[in-house]
């Protein structure tokens, strides 16, 4: 039996594991602690920086539709996507005028804050 500390939510449990079927015998292994790290922004929005007005995601969701053709010519306030959640289409909607460039993709599972799009 290996025995491991895991740490759930700022919380510290040791556990052991059995290895099934192993012919190897048991090696003791220091144990190891590691500090809760903080929670990383989406990898879309720490991405390169961009130029131009960033839409964000106002909540998680599933990205359902574009509204409208990337590098299209947009107007304030105009839909440019659908974000599903709890199963409602939510149209978001352009911050400024300007070109359209998509971060993301139709499908995508995305998280509050994660950048959508740029209007450059």
């Amino acid at each position: 039996m290996r025995k491991f500390i895991v740490t759930i939510e700022g919380k510290s449990y040791e556990v052991g594991v059995e290895e099934v079927g192993a012919a190897q015998p048991e090696q003791a292994l220091p144990p190891v602690r590691r500090e809760a790290q903080p929670a990383q922004a989406p990898a879309a929005a720490a991405s390169a920086p961009v130029n131009g007005e960033k839409i964000l995601s106002p909540f998680p969701g599933l990205i359902k539709k574009f509204l409208t053709e990337e590098g299209a010519s947009v107007k304030k306030d105009q839909p440019v996507l659908v974000l599903e959640a709890m199963k409602m289409d939510n149209d978001i909607t352009a911050p400024c005028d300007g070109k359209i460039s998509f971060k993301t993709e139709v499908g995508s599972n995305v998280e509050t804050n994660t950048l959508l799009a740029v209007i450059g």
